[in-house]
């Protein structure tokens, strides 16, 4: 079906899913008053889709409906068409894809809605075909029921909405604990993940099989802290048998989204930024503690494939690339056997044997380059290095691969967190630049006249005010800029977003964090999300960051805050514990034993020493600030409490607290290592 040239309303969205659909057929609006005006005005329901630029199914109903001008013209007769991008309304979607879950018991995108002008549901499902086929429903049949249902018994399908509205609205208001839960809360966690432990593979579940990094994040957590060898074990096979299957791009590295079988040979191509955003994070924590050169190798890959990849020219990163090239899943990243005989000469029988390449193929008729039977998985790449190289430039003449460069405020203050701990463990400064570039960009809106953080930037505009996850998650990130750098700027930039967390999205009466600011245009309820599903929550990551907050600075008002949040967080958390592993991270935190340390230098030049045997000493736990005559001032706005340790004289001194108790200031740093131990 050929698209008609006359673009629709969407073409003059900067949201690249939008764009993808704005010479449909189908007459599109943006979400907005002007779309329910409309059907208000018209009487008519609302169709609401919503998924994203990357999404296979996404673009396989695009072709089978919104394209097609059947499908078209009953829309254009009987609806009010209104297309909306999840990642960067991350809040509708939230609302949507929760009534979905309740009237279907799954979820998914495209995510497929039909409500009434007041935007009350009335269906819910993801993806249709254009017509019913091996009982599936289909697009114009449902569509030409829900129309004549509309005509004929609109009261009652009104009534519906209403009803189902009401039902969601009660699902978000639950009963909590009275005080944060002890150990046995992580525990369980820890116990749920080991019952559904794949011990050949890896992994918590059968096919499909996703990284769920959060999950390993926690698990390393945990045996640094508890010195639990089952959670280094179960973390330490997921990290090397994803490596050595498929979901790992052997040639142009990065991970892809998920694995369609149990072994994470066949993924499911589309990579996505905050996936290896936070895989990152777990491999360089497994390196930390194990000191295995393969995780540091992966690490160092997966930013390898950022910079080269998925970087703006300013400094941010792109959100995704497709699944789909040329229509077809997968087909940008298999080879040919021949293909690869043609490329690299008498070379490919060694580099075939090795990366599990045959003729017949593993794949659909190709092969997904995997180290699955290589027992030498961890040396064979530097092997091949020359003939990875010739192959990654000749995949990429092969074909384009469509990628979805907005840069979102959240998935990119994952990236710069993993960037700012790649520097704080490996040392590059590199990888501290593009973390500082990056903080800069996002930053930039809350220093300005806007006076507030934006869901993204395209293009060069940004867009849309910015959601809870977008200043948790940079809150996070400006605490490692500050852990890798003990630069007071990231740590006042952290205290300054989690202040405009509290004021703009705190459910004071309920506890918890809305996902969308009260400023914002009303929705059907105010969503709360707090289980950890593709990515942490930002309730979870909340947790996280006014626990290192309270640490930091001993304030109260941090304190109460983290106090609060980890009780909300646990009561949501407490029938299935595991559904919420980044939560269970920041509970560790919580939970254990830590130490307190100021450190006051009389010279800037001393800095970089401190810095280096902080992070040779690795203390988990161990919550630092660093005081020098440029920064005293502002570290003193935002923590009071350091600023009355005075240097006493001395070149360096030191005050450690630990257990509610503080001890006698010291004054060498070689004392400090003594002084950690109890000494």
């Amino acid at each position: 079906m050929e698209l008609t040239n006359k673009a629709n309303r969407l073409i003059t969205e900067h949201s690249p899913y939008l764009l993808q659909h704005a010479y449909n057929p189908v007459e599109w609006y943006a979400w907005g008053q002007e779309a329910f005006d409309k059907a208000k005005k018209e009487d008519k329901p609302v169709f609401l889709s919503i998924g994203y630029s990357t999404c296979h199914w996404c673009h396989v109903m695009a072709h089978e409906s919104f394209e097609d001008e059947e499908v078209a013209a009953l829309l254009n007769r009987d609806f009010v068409a209104v297309k909306v991008d999840k990642e960067e309304r991350p809040d509708i979607d939230a609302v949507y894809m929760t009534v979905c879950q309740a009237l279907t018991g799954q979820g998914g995108w495209p995510l497929t809605i039909l409500m009434t002008p007041a935007q009350k549901p009335f269906y819910a499902g993801t993806y249709l075909p254009k017509t019913s086929r091996g009982g599936m429903a289909g697009l114009m049949e449902l569509l030409a029921v829900a129309a004549e249902q509309w005509r004929k018994n609109r009261d009652a399908i009104v009534q519906s909405g209403e009803q189902i509205t009401e039902a969601v609205k009660a699902q978000s208001f639950k009963e909590n604990l009275s005080e944060t839960p002890g150990l046995e809360m992580p525990e369980k966690a820890a116990k749920l993940l080991k019952s559904s432990f794949d011990s050949e593979y890896g992994g918590f579940s059968h096919a499909p099989k996703f990284p769920t990094p959060h999950n390993l994040l926690f698990l390393l957590k945990r045996y640094t802290l508890l010195k639990d060898s089952d959670a280094l074990k179960m973390a330490e096979t997921t990290l090397r048998r994803m490596y050595r299957g498929g979901i790992f791009d052997h040639i142009g590295f990065g991970f892809s989204r998920y694995s369609t079988d149990t072994c994470w040979l066949a993924p499911h191509f589309e990579k996505m930024l905050y996936d290896n955003a936070l895989l990152v994070m777990a491999y360089l924590e497994a390196y930390r503690i194990t000191e295995a050169p393969l995780y540091r190798e992966v690490a160092e890959k997966t930013l390898e494939y950022i910079a080269r990849e998925m970087t703006s020219p300013e400094g941010g990163f792109y959100s995704a690339q497709d699944a789909d090239s040329e229509g077809v899943e997968g087909k940008y990243y298999l080879f040919k056997k021949d293909e690869i005989e043609q490329v690299l000469g008498d070379a490919a029988e060694g580099f075939c044997k090795a990366y599990g390449v045959t003729k017949l193929g593993n794949f659909e008729g190709g092969n997904i380059l995997n180290l699955i039977e290589n027992k030498d998985y961890e040396t064979i790449s530097g092997a091949f290095e020359q003939e990875r190289k010739k192959l990654y430039e000749y995949r990429k003449s092969r074909m384009k691969l469509h990628k979805d460069d907005k840069q979102l405020t959240s998935w990119n203050a994952l990236m710069i967190a993993a960037y700012a701990r790649a520097y704080r463990i490996l040392g590059k400064e590199e990888y501290l630049k593009a973390a500082e570039r990056a903080a800069a960009l996002l930053l930039k809106p809350l220093m300005g006249a806007e006076e507030g953080l934006r869901v993204g930037f395209r293009e060069g505009k940004s867009f849309g005010p910015a959601h809870l996850d977008d200043y948790a998650f940079l809150a996070w990130a400006c605490l490692e800029l500050y852990a890798a750098t003990y630069h007071a700027q990231w740590f006042t930039n952290a205290v300054r977003l989690a202040e405009r967390m509290r004021e703009d999205f705190l459910d004071s009466e309920q506890g918890g964090f809305f996902l969308n600011s009260e400023m914002e245009e009303p929705l059907l309820y105010r969503p709360k999300e707090v289980y950890d599903g593709a990515i942490p929550s930002g309730n979870s990551v909340v947790a996280y960051v006014f626990n290192t907050l309270s640490r930091l600075t001993g304030e109260e008002v941090w304190r109460s805050l983290s106090e609060k949040q980890m009780i909300y967080c646990a009561g949501e958390a407490q029938r299935y514990p595991a559904g919420f592993c980044f939560f269970q991270y920041a509970l560790l935190h919580e939970l254990l034993p830590s130490q307190e340390l100021i450190c006051v230098l009389q010279q800037e030049t001393l800095l970089e020493e401190v810095r280096k045997e902080l992070l040779r000493l690795n203390r988990p736990n161990l919550y630092t600030m660093i005081i020098t005559p440029g920064n005293k001032k502002e570290i003193s706005k935002a923590n009071p409490f350091a600023a009355g340790c005075k240097a006493n004289g001395k070149p360096t001194v030191f005050y450690l607290c630990g257990g509610g108790a503080c001890q006698e200031p010291f004054y060498e740093l070689g004392e400090l290592e003594k002084r950690l131990n109890g000494q």
